[in-house]
């Protein structure tokens, strides 16, 4: 087929993605964006004001200990997921890239299908399985003599516990994702190189950390900056489990961006919350692409 018939074909299916997305994601965000370097009025006045509402963000307490806070929440979050999702991942694709396990694909199938369910319902069913008073979470733990370790305000109701529990229910529903990723990067492999360090002795430990681990580099790097993106880009769960919990100890930054739009009477901090969440994806993305990702690609 010649190269033009292709590029037809690609416009023809990707052009109305395209423009839906732009529509409804791409164009809200820059008028965000936008909108932080601005002021706004209550009869609809706008002028321009530089960086000064991001300075009111950063450094107002009304505002600052709000959003260094959130920060501080996204950044424990995304901890909780590279620290937990990432290496139970990379242990189920190694175990599920096996070319003589049977079942394979039954069993990357089951553990992927929670991450095609909507996250609104996972986060109302684990709040009724974690619920203090009938949830099955805690009953189970009764019964296997762990009644100690259940807190006193409940898993959602615990500064100490409530934001792990919520990242680790999107450990359970997500950790296909990365699981994915790592397969076909692992399946990728050339067989020769695998049969070559048998030859030379290796174990299968030492064939995975030597061989397979620093081939799969920079699917580790691409899983980091997805799941830091997600998690900064994170709402839903938490908004259903706890909706930021008491003294909000697991709100997020989208779940600020959500209070400052509809709840904040000063109009400038919505948009700059979003731009400033936009502004910290996008500059850790740029270092990722332009610092990490080509070097390892280049090595």
């Amino acid at each position: 087929m010649p190269s033009h018939a292709r590029w037809h074909q690609l416009l023809f299916f990707l052009t109305p993605a395209v423009l839906i997305y732009s529509a409804f994601m791409v164009l809200p965000l820059l008028d965000s964006l936008r909108l932080s370097f601005f002021h706004q009025t209550i009869t609809g006045s706008v002028s321009f004001a530089g960086l000064e509402n991001f300075s009111q963000l950063f450094t107002n307490p009304n505002y600052s200990v709000a959003f260094w806070s959130t920060l501080l929440h996204n950044t424990e979050f995304f901890a909780i997921f590279m620290l937990i999702q990432t290496p139970i991942a990379l242990l189920l694709a190694t175990l599920l890239s096996a070319r003589h396990l049977k079942g394979r694909a039954i069993y990357r199938t089951v553990l992927f299908a929670p991450a095609t369910l909507s996250i609104v319902i996972v986060g109302w069913v684990w709040s009724l399985m974690l619920n203090p008073l009938w949830g099955i979470v805690n009953s189970m733990l009764k019964n296997v003599g762990l009644a100690a370790i259940i807190p006193k305000e409940g898993w959602l109701g615990s500064e100490s516990w409530a934001l792990i529990v919520v990242a680790l229910v999107g450990v359970w529903q997500y950790v296909g994702l990365p699981m994915i990723l790592f397969i076909a990067a692992l399946v990728g492999i050339d067989d020769e190189l695998i049969d070559a360090g048998r030859v030379d002795g290796a174990s299968g430990l030492g064939i995975f950390w030597r061989i397979k681990f620093p081939l799969i580099l920079p699917t580790l790097g691409i899983v980091t900056i997805l799941t830091f993106v997600s998690n900064f880009s994170a709402f839903e769960n938490v908004f259903v489990m706890t909706d930021g919990g008491p003294n909000h100890h697991t709100m997020l930054l989208n779940n600020l961006f959500y209070g400052a739009m509809f709840s904040d009477p000063n109009p400038d901090i919505g948009p700059t919350v979003g731009g400033a969440i936009f502004l910290i994806i996008l500059t850790v993305v740029c270092i990722y692409l332009f610092g990490f990702h080509r070097r390892l690609i280049r090595d």
